[in-house]
């Protein structure tokens, strides 16, 4: 096995919301290490040949013609909600009781677990994601399943449900805390404390799996805000519990739980006070924000809303972008950009761009997971983690955003072209697909 590997591509390299490096007839030049191939340097071609010229053992990958991407980091998916993707879905709480609920119990068989998150693993890579936040059933097996499978930077968690779920998911308080306690000190980092929702997960179960979590250096998940009946019901809850009598938001009761904090990523946050962003902003607990699944039911979404990102900025709220599988309809994060864009565009964002998009889906996302000084995009010293796309013909004056536009922007009924438009994909240097 060769040294150094030297990769002849074209490359977008996002470096913030408003500069993404395009990078024409470049090269990658990575360095194999024990746990995967590091960059090196990306430079023209020519300095790529020269180096090339210099050593002995170099493995030349020749991608000129295609467009290569960072690694995807898809902030918020249930892989166990896979197949319920495309089910009516005219109301988040009544998708949830008639498809999602009754689909995830299949997971309590150890062997039906196994087989999806294999099946799941590939179309993960498939579509160019090589890391992200994730849901499991309530049993601690699609924990096991989905890390033993899935490859790439994932942190996933059994979700939690100690009260309002049905009979055949409700777990008992005490079976909930031994399984958080358990799994955290087991996988540590790789592991994240996951309350369904308020709705569903006792505050006492909520308060040990945080105070397990942060012991562990585990990552805290859950649901916030998503929409107005969903809050409604939850203070409406939380009105009778002793201790939250005087809740005003949804946020003071994860607060109260002692949920928040720089490795707690909740998912949505589409209707949260001033208020609620400047205390997610204080203790830097990132939103997760999921455009194809809140998008309008036209759009194959449960129609909750948008995401104020412009707000989430200003009170300095940590964001990235993610699919909500089965929520949202597709999984790549591609599909995602594209629905980002077209939504802000049409409420008159005008800043909002396919540069800001790709960021929110690499790096951005890669920082929200803890990895943002190893992977996110392709400067030097991170790990070989990229996507090579087909190619779109642009013309040598195109930008960065130019280029992007072209291989993003699709029309509702060809959002199934972006599975197709990864051609290989690869982690700490490996072809994962």
């Amino acid at each position: 096995m060769s040294l150094y590997r030297v990769i002849f591509a074209d490359f977008l390299n996002p470096i913030n919301d408003k500069k993404c490096d395009f990078l024409k007839k470049h090269a990658i030049v990575a360095k194999r290490y024990k746990n995967g191939h590091k960059i090196i340097d990306i430079c023209p071609q020519s300095q790529a040949e020269e180096f090339i010229s210099k050593k002995k053992s170099v493995e030349i990958i020749d991608m000129s013609g295609k467009i290569l991407i960072p690694g995807l980091y898809d902030t918020h998916f249930h892989w166990v909600q896979d197949e319920v993707r495309t089910m009516p879905k005219d109301n988040l709480l009544k998708w949830l009781e008639n498809y999602t609920w009754p689909y995830e119990n299949n997971f309590k068989k150890k062997a039906f677990a196994k087989k999806k998150a294999k099946s799941f693993a590939q179309e993960l890579a498939a579509c160019g994601t090589v890391g992200g936040a994730c849901y499991g059933s309530i049993h601690a097996h699609s924990v096991d399943e989905a890390l033993a499978n899935f490859v790439g930077d994932y942190v996933v968690g059994n979700v939690l449900m100690t009260m309002n779920s049905p009979d055949y998911l409700l777990q008992k308080e005490q079976d909930a805390k031994d399984i958080v306690t358990e799994l955290s000190k087991k996988y540590k980092k790789q592991y994240a404390m996951t309350p369904r929702f308020a709705i569903t997960t006792d505050p006492e179960t909520m308060s040990h799996g945080a105070k397990v979590a942060k012991k562990n250096g585990s990552f805290i998940q859950t649901h916030l805000s998503e929409t107005l009946n969903e809050i409604d019901f939850v203070l409406s809850i939380y009105k009778d519990v002793k201790g939250f009598e005087k809740i005003k938001t949804y946020t003071e009761i994860y607060d109260k739980c002692n949920l928040l904090g720089p490795k707690t990523i909740m998912g949505h946050g589409i209707y949260l006070s001033p208020k609620e962003l400047k205390r997610l902003g204080e203790t830097q607990t990132a939103v997760a924000h999921c455009p194809t699944s809140n998008a309008p039911h036209k759009e194959l979404g449960l129609g909750s809303g948008l995401f104020d990102y412009k707000k989430a900025n200003r009170y300095k709220v940590p964001w990235a972008l993610a699919t909500d599988i089965g929520g949202g309809p597709f999984l790549s994060m591609l599909d995602v950009m594209n629905s980002f864009v077209d939504q802000n565009s049409k409420r008159g964002h005008k800043d909002t761009s396919y540069t800001q998009a790709l960021f929110r889906s690499t790096q951005a996302g890669a920082n929200v997971l803890g990895v943002g000084e190893e992977s996110g995009n392709f400067a030097s010293g991170k790990y070989l983690n990229y996507v090579v796309l087909d190619g779109v013909k642009y013309k040598d004056s195109d930008k960065s955003e130019d280029v992007l536009k072209k291989l993003i922007k699709r029309k509702q009924k060809d959002r199934f072209q972006f599975e197709e438009m990864v051609i290989s994909t690869s982690y700490k240097g490996s072809i994962i697909h």
